[in-house]
């Protein structure tokens, strides 16, 4: 079984779902509201966990009633917590807006997650894993504090540079992949070329993986979207959580669990490796 430490944010998630999002200072009636785990490190754990990898997620929460929710929420998913560390004030939160047509506005409050640090029990659990995956949705420091933990021990690092921002030299040189939409691979093109694995996911058409082996490419698969809220961080997890398969397998299955995830409400939707293995015959038996 592959293991997996996840170090970054987690929130409370409000999800509201309306038919249209309103215009500049338009109100409209929505049609359901619903709070659960979210944050982009926890949905990438929940991910890994569920598709099969013994993950450990390492973050922070405020001393709130939130926390207990997120947390609870994601022990309920096999993922290890006891390195997430409390903190004075309040969880991050994030209020989600889905519209009819699954896309989705989102306005995130840090809270906690800007007070994520990497303690030595946690480079402790680094060292012990195969992968370490990463987002931007913590400070900076403690990104490149995990990512020097990994690489001092032969732990692959894996980085989804989201949101994206500039990153330091010291950072990309301590990484084995990234994992980017199209938008993000634009956006960091320099950083792109000096890493040697690159995924890239291409909404309904899939998704690329580059790496000194070549390039696998893998098709969409047609589902009916409800909400692509944490598809990309539930591939992301997938994709941690194979990285021991050859690349093409890794990255269908990676595919498949993102776009599962986009056919249920909120972030915490990530499908079970069974679920995953269900889809992908019922997808062969259709062609």
């Amino acid at each position: 079984m592959t293991s997996v430490v996840v170090v970054g944010s987690v929130n409370l998630d409000a999800v509201t779902v309306c038919e249209r999002f309103p215009q500049p200072g338009e109100t409209v009636t929505g049609v359901s509201v619903a709070f659960g785990q979210g944050g982009k490190g926890a949905n990438q754990a929940r991910s890994a966990s569920r598709s099969g990898a013994a993950t450990v997620f390492v973050g922070a929460v405020g001393d709130d009633g939130a926390a207990g929710t997120v947390l609870d929420s994601l022990a309920g998913a096999g993922v290890d917590v006891s390195l997430v560390t409390r903190t004075a004030g309040s969880t991050g939160f994030a209020n989600v807006t889905v519209d009819g047509s699954g896309e989705n506005h989102i306005v995130v409050v840090p809270g906690a997650n800007a007070e994520v640090r990497v303690s030595d029990t946690a480079r402790s659990a680094i060292a012990d894993a195969d992968v370490l995956l990463l987002q931007l949705e913590i400070p900076l420091a403690a990104v490149v504090d995990a990512a020097r933990a990994a690489r001092a021990a032969g732990t692959v690092v894996l980085l989804n540079p989201s949101p994206v921002q500039s990153l330091p030299d010291e950072l990309v040189d301590l990484l084995d992949g990234v994992i980017v939409n199209r938008d993000e691979e634009k956006d960091l093109a320099d950083v792109v070329r000096r890493v040697p694995h690159v995924v890239t996911t291409l909404g309904g058409d899939g998704a690329r993986a580059t790496g000194p082996d070549g390039t696998v490419d893998t098709p969409g698969f047609p589902v009916d979207v409800v909400d692509t809220t944490g598809a990309g961080d539930a591939f992301a997890g997938a994709l941690a959580a194979h990285w021991g398969l050859p690349p093409a397998e890794r990255l269908r299955r990676a595919n498949a669990a993102g776009a599962l995830t986009a056919t249920a409400a909120g972030a915490a939707a990530a499908p079970t490796a069974d679920e995953v293995d269900a889809f992908l015959a019922a997808q062969e038996t259709a062609r």
